[in-house]
């Protein structure tokens, strides 16, 4: 991949390395559960350093999933739009896919944030569903994205992509490790493929 993916310890300030640290307890604490003092201890600065560059963990939150979003422009940017539709589809899931790896906490804030109704309170998925509608729209715009369907279903359908094995693989893998063995070939465990089967425009 051109320039490698984007990763979050690029960025070694002191507001960068508050809002890393809260993201990864948030990721596998919750943010209920995690403290103002936790989040500076992690970080290793004061509380009042915490409050200087954020007030409040809103202030936390917002900073954490706007990291999210960049994180996700950052990877599809990336991606040259050169090839069928099909490949530039294909080039950005992937570009996404390798974020994610490099940056388990997002992974599991995305997974708490957006699976726990009851301990979510941000914008995230609102402001990953604004980005890719604007992502196609722009496909659409230069010719690389068919019209064939409407663009809603479509932004739904690169959303679910790119985040619908994010959510399920962990079940398959349990199921796996409780079928199979702890003998079983890794290479062997089912593969998780999710995708939205759009709805053709009547012409």
């Amino acid at each position: 991949m051109v320039g490698g993916s984007p990763k979050l310890n690029s960025d070694l300030t002191a507001k960068a390395r508050i809002r890393n640290a809260a993201l990864a307890l948030y990721a596998n604490y919750g943010e209920d559960a995690t403290s103002m003092r936790a989040i500076a201890d992690a970080a290793g600065v004061t509380v009042g350093l915490v409050v200087h560059h954020f007030r409040t963990k809103d202030g936390l939150r917002e900073a954490i999933e706007q990291q999210i979003v960049d994180l996700f422009f950052g990877a599809i940017a990336q991606v040259p739009l050169e090839g069928t539709t099909a490949e530039i589809a294909a080039a950005r899931d992937e570009a996404v896919a390798d974020m994610l790896s490099d940056n388990p906490a997002v992974v599991g804030y995305l997974r708490r944030a957006l699976l726990d109704p009851m301990g979510h309170r941000g914008r995230i998925l609102e402001m990953l569903t604004d980005l890719t509608a604007k992502q196609v729209a722009t496909l659409r715009n230069v010719g690389v994205a068919s019209k064939a369907h409407r663009d809603s279903s479509q932004v739904i359908g690169v959303m679910i992509r790119q985040l619908g094995q994010l959510f399920l693989q962990p079940m398959v893998d349990s199921m796996w490790n409780q079928l199979a063995g702890p003998n079983a070939a890794e290479d062997d465990k089912p593969h998780l493929v999710v995708k939205v089967q759009e709805a053709e425009i009547e012409r």
